[in-house]
């Protein structure tokens, strides 16, 4: 369908109400998760970067197939092994109309970097950012690092005098600022109103600097918790797409002729962690003052206990993939000598308690979120059931993400669930962030909650990031991997699925990192 121009929209608005809504290529989509912030550098999560994806640019993007492509630079290049040079896209604007320069990347730079930020991990390797002039930007590292273009695909870039003006100079997690509820990007969409909770109102930037793809004048984002409400909102028209859509209404999907199921594979594993530091546990009586989780022996018996084929075939209806490590089969750097996991053996599980000193078992809490990944307050029910086979009596502790994240911060939890997607698809970024040992200075391990620490893993972390010949580097990769199976530092589950349900007369993409890129919609 033809583009309407927004002032035709508007005029045939005031006449024709209800024609202009079936012509104007409005879209209106539902998930479970609203973001938190409209904040690029509060919070590192998918549903946050995700969604300002749309909004806000980086240097850097991913194209269709997950390639990294130019953004707002048009290209870049190393310099030596010192860092990267990037040369910026000239004639952009932000949604206010300011004109973007270098002055916004270092800005966005020392802002993303903070230790206010949550995103501050992805410049650890970087020691100075240096303007060259007002459309060229250099890097420098503090040793060479060939993946670093690919690791700041989701840097976003915000106006320095916006941002300024507007108090928001550093982000904030916890508070709110301007940029919690407001944006100002360069990106296809322009933030019109935000009710959290409620919907967020996304139009088309018709001053963006790239070719449209789309044919949407107005997107609304409405988060829905509960699945059931989300697919009854599809099939009466009240959305015009959904994600994901459950695993048990696949089916009924698939069968309507008015609706399309576009099914993938996400490259999210997911997994369970550990409190490794934690001194005792939350919920248990009979282990006060320890810690069971600290014994490897206790943590081989939690993945013995748990059968994850039976997770995918009853809970994901099949409709997904057993994990081994802490990274999909699509990532760079997967290992294959580390792809064996532990068999579900209930008995070898109750072998391994008594043999660690528990021999009668013991209670503690499992913590999990209800509303961020598919199916997740299941899982954990699932689990707990089969850890209690094993001598293992969980008490759940389900909550809505926006309580789950502060919690986990906070050290709240026994075990708990969580999901990573690498967002550079190689398999150092969950080495870098739930694997290295937290070092805020370093800017590493920040979503390392549980706070496992391996020397050996922290020596090879830079190794792995500065190494260029791809047998070494893989040999390094390798070794971690066997670390984190060997160790358990986490029991990997599943690879998630990607489960998207539209009305028919939408095209998309639909991309490994689930990210829905309004910018490749087309309604018909």
């Amino acid at each position: 369908m033809t583009k309407l121009p927004r002032r035709e929209v508007l005029f045939a608005a005031a006449l024709f109400a209800s024609a202009a809504l079936a012509e104007a290529a409005e879209l209106r989509w539902s998930s479970p998760t609203d973001p938190q912030t409209m904040d690029p550098h509060a919070v590192s999560s998918a549903p946050v970067l995700g969604f300002l994806n749309n909004v806000y640019e980086g240097l850097v993007r991913r194209d269709k197939d997950m390639a990294i492509e130019g953004s707002l630079a048009e290209s870049w290049e190393p310099l030596g092994g010192d860092g990267w040079r990037f040369h910026l896209r000239e004639g952009v604007t932000f949604h206010d109309g300011a004109d973007f320069t270098a002055e916004d990347v270092l800005f966005s730079y020392e802002r993303a970097s903070s230790e206010a930020s949550d995103v501050s991990s992805w410049f650890a390797p970087v020691r100075e950012v240096n303007v060259v002039d007002d459309y060229t930007v250099d890097f420098l590292t503090n040793a060479p690092d060939p993946i670093f273009p690919d690791s700041i695909a989701n840097f976003l870039i915000m106006d320095k005098d916006w941002a300024t003006a507007n108090g928001a100079t550093l982000p904030a997690k916890e508070t709110q600022t301007h940029a919690t509820l407001n944006a100002n990007g360069t990106g296809p969409f322009k933030l019109v109103s935000r009710e959290p909770g409620v919907e967020t109102v996304l139009e088309a930037n018709d001053g963006w600097w790239d070719e449209p793809q789309h044919n949407l004048t107005r997107a609304t984002f409405i988060p829905v918790a509960n699945p059931a409400t989300a697919v009854a909102a599809l099939l009466s028209g009240q959305v015009d797409l959904i994600d994901p859509v459950p695993v048990q209404d696949v089916d009924r999907i698939k069968r309507n002729d008015g609706l399309t199921l576009h099914q993938g594979i996400e490259a999210r594993v997911i997994m369970l962690g550990f409190g490794h530091q934690h001194d005792g546990l939350t919920a248990s009586k009979e282990t006060a003052g320890k810690n069971p989780f600290q014994d490897v022996r206790v943590r081989q018996a939690v993945q013995k206990a748990i059968n994850a084929e039976a997770l995918v075939d009853k809970i994901m209806r099949g409709n997904a993939e057993v994990a081994s490590q802490l990274v999909s089969t699509q990532m760079k750097g997967y290992s294959e000598a580390a792809s064996d996991r532990l068999a579900y053996d209930p008995e070898g599980a109750r072998a391994l308690l008594a043999e660690a000193g528990y021999p009668d078992g013991f209670s503690f809490g499992l913590s999990c979120p209800n509303d961020r990944y598919i199916n997740d307050e299941a899982l954990c029910k699932a689990m707990t059931a089969m850890l209690a086979q094993a001598g293992m009596k969980a008490t759940l502790k389900a909550m809505p993400v926006r309580n789950y994240w502060p919690e986990l911060r906070a050290g709240n939890f026994d075990m708990y669930l969580l999901g990573w997607s690498p967002g550079t698809f190689d398999a150092e970024h969950p080495i870098r962030f739930l694997v290295t040992t937290r070092n805020d200075e370093r800017k590493l391990g920040s979503w390392n909650f549980g706070g496992y620490s391996n020397a050996r893993v922290d020596e090879l972390l830079p190794q792995i990031q500065q190494e260029i010949e791809p047998d070494s580097r893989q040999a390094m990769l390798d070794e971690v991997a066997g670390i984190v199976r060997d160790d358990v530092v986490y029991v990997p589950l599943h690879i998630q699925p990607l489960l998207w349900g539209s009305k028919a007369n939408i095209d998309l993409t639909q991309r490994a990192d689930n990210f829905l890129m309004l910018r490749w919609v087309t309604v018909d």
